[in-house]
């Protein structure tokens, strides 16, 4: 198994890592080449950096083992997450889209600043994506040292491997090599998927569909259990909801489609393989609980676990395609969050503030994608929590940017007036997001309620509230000043 995994894994390495220097080719001479690839990509590129940023070790890793735990409510979160962002793209992609090539927006903070004329605000979104995305990264990285660990090899290996692949996938050429990479990784997940459920159907002792969900509702999966009472539920999905508006990576990939035929066809691409993708995951889930109740594998009670132990029932040759799809989906991620992230940080605190050559801004720019890179090493070697809370933390840390940025994209106007209250909403809420952190560690979080109210919900309605009480001051102020020009007709 090991000789057979390590081949596939030089291949796949070696396959990535000749896409990611033929990707040079499209030239990086400036910070839009860089990280947004000056809006060229197509409607393919832009579909499948989407899927493969959005679906991480989470999905293979995460969604499996929490779907084994918890059952069929797990599809309900991951689902509600897969129609917001859906919606929210229909709604908002094309002007947000127009917006970003007629004011040049690179990073998410400075669309943010831009729109609310406000330069503490950026930088306090940069500070606030810093912080934040370094667990969903580290998780990520996390998944790749657990793929190692259940082969009996060393999790630090995991780390390094890992790290490695997003630095020379990231530095090669910015956002092309990314992009490029990503499409080869997106393939990879779904096709590894597609192997993976099929293999598992043939351990089945029966394949009755039947007598399979009649052993569920023995269980008790098929339903909503004890797990997933209105409050877990809640916590869960709320900031997984709002992703498509928080999560920079994301954010970022509006503004790179070459056309807005590309656009739309990002979105319609991007629905399909989301929706096929889940399903097939959290059908994987179930089926490995079929094969608990059917004795062919052990009960796993760490759910991190789950994907891995099921992955090692397979012939050599599947499981190693199959482990090293989830090592592609953690890169994809690691590597968009990582150069979205610089692209803040660059943006907001480098270049705007210094009369510099493009050649000295990609130079800052490597370094600082070195940095994030080391940062999440050491975070994932302490390996905090499990990888779908700590994915969930980070959109509970950035769930404030929420109500910011769907009433920039709203289009309200005199939206400077607004640029206090906005400072504001970010500073409380990820305030009370990282103090619940702090305090309850990132496995239980999420998962507090204080006056049965789950922290996210405390996060985005404290935020909100905070905008519409300055909006409401800021029109009342408005009105006698109306009022006062009509007098005189």
């Amino acid at each position: 198994m090991l000789e057979v995994f390590s081949i596939i894994l030089t291949s796949y390495v070696l396959v990535g890592t000749v896409i990611a220097i033929i990707s040079r080719r499209f030239g990086i001479k400036s910070t839009s080449d860089y990280f947004i690839g000056s809006y060229r990509l197509g409607s393919f590129l832009s579909a499948m950096t989407y899927a493969a940023t959005t679906y991480s070790a989470f999905m293979m890793v995460g969604l499996v083992g929490l779907t084994y735990a918890t059952g069929v409510g797990a599809l309900g979160f991951e689902l509600a997450y897969l129609v917001a962002t859906v919606a929210l793209l229909t709604i908002f992609s094309r002007s947000v889209w127009g917006m970003a090539r007629e004011r040049r927006w690179v990073s998410p903070s400075e669309m943010l600043s831009d729109l609310y004329k406000s330069k503490l605000l950026g930088y306090l979104v940069a500070i606030t994506y810093f912080i934040a995305l370094i667990p969903y990264t580290s998780a990520q990285v996390i998944g790749i040292g657990t793929i190692l660990e259940s082969l009996g090899l060393n999790y630090v290996l995991g780390i390094i491997i890992a790290t490695s692949l997003i630095l020379i996938w990231t530095i090669l050429a910015g956002l092309w090599s990314v992009a490029s990479t990503d499409a080869y990784q997106g393939i990879l997940m779904i096709t590894a998927s597609i192997i993976f459920l099929w293999l598992t159907l043939t351990k089945l002792p029966s394949t009755d569909l039947k007598t399979v969900i009649n052993v569920l509702d023995n269980v008790g999966v098929t339903g909503l259990t004890p797990f997933w009472s209105f409050n877990t539920f809640l916590a869960y999905t709320i900031p997984w909801i709002f992703f498509a508006v928080t999560n920079p990576q994301v954010v970022q990939r509006i503004y790179m489609p070459a056309t807005e035929k590309a656009l739309k066809n990002m979105i319609k691409y991007f629905s399909i393989y989301g929706f096929l993708y889940t399903v097939l995951v959290v059908i994987i889930g179930l089926l490995a609980r079929v094969l608990t109740e059917f004795k062919v594998i052990p009960f796993i009670s760490y759910r991190d676990l789950v994907t891995p132990t099921l992955v090692l029932t397979l012939d050599p040759i599947p499981a190693s395609i199959i482990l090293i799809s989830i090592i592609a989906a953690a890169v994809s991620t690691a590597n968009s969050i990582i150069l979205s992230v610089t692209s803040s940080i660059v943006r907001d605190f480098y270049e705007s503030k210094l009369r510099v050559s493009s050649r000295e801004v990609l130079v800052v720019s490597n370094i600082v994608v070195i940095t994030l890179t080391v940062i999440t090493a050491l975070i994932a070697y302490l390996r905090p929590g499990f990888i779908v809370e700590m994915s969930v933390l980070s959109s509970v840390i950035l769930l404030p940017l929420a109500p910011i940025t769907i009433v920039s994209w709203l289009g309200v106007k005199d939206l400077e007036n607004l640029k206090y209250g906005a400072v504001t909403a970010l500073i409380c809420g990820v305030s009370i997001a990282v103090y619940n952190a702090l305090i309850y560690g990132p496995v239980k979080a999420f998962l507090t309620t204080v006056l049965e109210i789950p922290i996210s919900l405390w996060v985005l309605t404290i935020s909100t509230s905070i905008l519409i009480i300055n909006y409401v001051i800021v029109t009342r102020r408005r009105r006698p000043q109306i009022l006062r020009r009509g007098s005189k007709y």
